[in-house]
């Protein structure tokens, strides 16, 4: 209001006023808990000294590559404890860091690459090959100007030491010898500006080119301890990385780890076995996964479990909506569920099914439905709503009306990189759309219906495939399930599933096991509803383990349209 002041006219100085950033928190940890382990990898255990000195050698070294602000790192690698330590090294030095999903292939590497002017490239020995390819599509296509990045490789005692000879006899310069150029003693500097950018992540791109998140360090900051607040994290959690850190920062849990002087599991490759093997030896107290990955813990064969569980074990779970029936069975099995949900622009969870103690006193099932819904926006956010989208006004809290998810606040990504157009989309009418459609129960609970690009539109009617998908994987030999439109000559387009069965049903009938799951389906749904085409077949997965539905999109398309049968409906 013009003409109306504070109470006073004090100013901020440094000694009541810094850079928001999760940097210090590592720097806490080092001195509270100096000799707690911070780090493992397999028969590696470094302490959170060790990681404190070798996060600012990291930074030393950077520096004396002259990188540091406005200048990129990317790292290509698994979940292993230099990509760890990249999470501090590359900001302490002013630098970005760019973390790369090890499942993309080589052309959309190499667009990641020269989007982002990296300046290192910092990849496991594993994928070296990988990032060779990218950048000499690269070189390629600067005719000749390209300057080509420093390229550092991590080894790995657990792989091939042949992919590490290549990688050093290609020039790279391994990881650990990288590392011992950098000073352990770094004066590293805070930024000065909180809005100064932290890290650079980026979007799927399964219809087009992958978009740039600009995350700042006071978003990542507000994030690291939002996350660790909705989910009730203790100082000296046990966390095990079934989520890779590429993805979103591993929703800024990377960096809630150091708040919290816990320690990190590093899992190079995510399995059932793995993940109970780690709960029973390292006591995990905590783990993130999307539902797929949910899946096959809940669905394990008896010699790769090790039940009981050995304490509780808390999991967090988002990236795609988890169908109740997991929700219960990971319950049944003794661990503790929290569904979240967030998106890459945020970098971690936007909202939470923050559980009620109302809830306790209700069937696990009823309780397993209830957790299913997305929730209510978490601490870091302003406002999370669901609006109409011709009239930008909130939809009613019925549980019947969609609408599109919008959010504000400052842990909302600073925009995507070198596309004004994107970010005015995203950021229309003061809000952030992401693209999700949901209801709001009169609990004010959202709950995700789908994706815009995901309704199926049949016949007029809009059909929600995340709905249908629920009722499959209700039926008992159903493994996993997704839906998607295929093309459909009387009604437009129609449901089509393509479904993974439990290893039980292998020597099954499937032409007889397909019409089986129609009717189980026609049983539970409205007959529209009803997908009119069944496969069965592996569900091709991201990095992340959520399910390409481009890839089974294109694939129904490919399959021609249902044929119309004259004089049925």
């Amino acid at each position: 209001m013009v003409g109306v002041k504070d109470i006073d006219d004090l100013p901020k100085t440094s000694a009541n006023y810094t850079a928001l950033t999760p940097l210090w928190f590592i720097n806490r940890a080092a001195t509270l808990h100096p000799t707690r382990k911070s780090v493992v990898h397999g028969s590696k255990h470094y302490t959170w000294h060790q990681t404190y000195r070798r996060c600012r050698r990291f930074a030393s070294a950077l520096s004396k590559l002259s990188v540091g602000l406005g200048t990129t790192v990317s790292v290509i690698a698994p979940n292993v404890p230099a990509m760890y330590e990249a999470q501090f090294g590359a900001p302490m030095a002013g630098a970005v860091l760019n973390s790369i999903n090890i499942r993309l292939n080589a052309t959309v590497i190499a667009f990641i690459l020269s989007h982002a002017s990296s300046a290192v490239v910092i990849v496991d020995q594993e994928f070296f090959s990988l990032a060779e390819e990218a950048l000499k599509i690269m070189e390629a296509d600067s005719e000749g100007k390209l300057k080509t990045p420093h390229l550092i490789v991590i080894g790995d005692e657990s792989c091939d030491s042949k992919q590490l000879d290549y990688a050093l006899a290609r020039g790279a310069i391994e990881y650990e010898r990288f590392l011992e150029t950098g000073d352990p003693e770094f004066a590293w500097k805070p930024p000065e500006d909180e809005w100064q950018s932290i890290a650079l992540g980026y979007t799927s791109g399964t219809t087009a080119s992958p978009k740039g998140v600009v995350v700042s360090h006071r978003g990542a900051y507000l994030m690291s301890l939002n996350g660790a607040l909705i989910w009730g994290m203790n100082e000296g959690a046990v966390f095990l990385w079934t989520l890779p850190m590429f993805h979103g920062n591993g929703w800024s849990y990377t960096w809630s780890l150091a708040a919290l002087c816990g320690t990190s599991i590093c899992l190079r490759q995510v399995t059932a076995k793995a993940v109970y093997t780690a709960i029973a030896t390292h006591g995990v107290t905590h783990f993130c996964a999307a539902p797929v990955v949910l899946n096959a813990i809940a669905n394990a064969s008896p010699e790769d479990t090790i039940l009981p569980l050995t304490n509780v074990v808390n999991v967090n779970t988002a990236g795609a909506p988890p169908p109740p029936s997991l929700l219960f069975a990971m319950s049944q099995k003794g661990f503790r569920i929290t569904h979240t949900y967030g998106l890459t622009e945020l970098t971690g969870p936007a909202s939470v099914c923050a559980w009620k103690p109302e809830w306790d006193s209700l069937p696990f099932e009823t309780q397993a439905r209830l957790n299913a819904r997305q929730g209510v926006r978490t601490m870091c956010l302003d406002g999370l709503d669901v609006i109409d989208a011709r009239t930008n006004q909130p939809v009613p809290a019925d549980g019947k009306t969609i609408g599109e998810i919008v959010m504000r606040g400052s842990c909302v990504m600073k925009g995507y990189l070198k596309n004004p157009k994107a970010n005015e989309e995203a950021f229309a009418n003061g809000w952030f759309h992401s693209g999700d459609l949901a209801v709001k129960h009169p609990d004010n609970y959202i709950e995700i219906k789908d994706r815009l690009k995901d309704v199926i539109i049949s016949g007029g009617e809009n059909i929600s495939s995340v709905e249908v998908e629920k009722v499959l994987y209700l039926h008992p030999l159903v493994l996993e399930a997704a839906v998607v439109a295929r093309p459909d000559e009387r009604w437009g387009e129609s449901p089509c599933a393509f479904v993974t069965l439990k290893p039980e049903a292998d020597e099954l009938d499937k032409g007889k096991l397909a019409e089986d799951v129609s009717k189980f389906c026609r049983a539970k749904m409205p007959s529209y509803w009803v997908p009119k085409s069944v496969v069965f077949a592996a569900l091709p997965k991201s990095a992340t383990g959520k399910i390409q539905k481009h890839l089974l999109r294109a694939k129904a398309k490919a399959m021609g349209p249902v044929k119309m049968i004259k004089g049925k409906l």
